[in-house]
């Protein structure tokens, strides 16, 4: 997968090796060259937009993952405690165990949970981060590109 980030710095070299011609704002570029990177970039976005799903997906299996444990130790735990129960003996001794259980189970898949938000978080905050540098890159880009333009000849302004 080609990093948006590497076709942004191909892209500025692009324009930074291009020839300018005698007092010209513009730039000669290669067009060849420039649409070749375009069409990478079109290409990668998409990528990181995959990523940024695999990544949510990852989530959901870790999260239903969690669930299911939960559901399983719960069960466990219902079948250990009404066994437990059958013998009046230990009657309040299997109803707290099933409790700790129970409880155990509940911490251990919020504990599941909160790692799988917390990756999360953190992968989308860097995809964040890395698609934001690009944008600032291309603006910037633009911005520069754009300011060395010459302003259209138009009637001379009148003071």
């Amino acid at each position: 997968m080609m990093d948006i980030q590497h076709l942004v710095d191909r892209l500025e070299q692009v324009l930074n090796e291009s020839s300018r011609p005698w007092f010209s704002a513009y730039l000669l570029v290669n067009e060849d060259r420039i649409y070749n990177i375009v069409d990478q970039m079109r290409v990668a976005v998409p990528e990181e937009v995959k990523r940024a799903n695999r990544i949510e997906a990852e989530k959901d299996r870790i999260l239903a993952q969690a669930k299911e444990e939960a559901a399983r130790i719960r069960e466990l735990a219902k079948q250990e405690a009404g066994e437990l129960v059958k013998r009046d003996a230990i009657t309040a001794s299997a109803q707290q165990r099933a409790d700790n259980i129970l409880e155990r189970a509940r911490r251990d898949a919020d504990a599941l949970r909160q790692d799988a938000d917390a990756y999360v978080v953190n992968e989308l905050t860097q995809l964040e981060e890395e698609l934001l540098r690009s944008l600032a890159v291309v603006r910037n880009g633009l911005r520069k590109v754009q300011g060395e333009m010459p302003l259209p000849e138009s009637s001379p302004v009148t003071e």
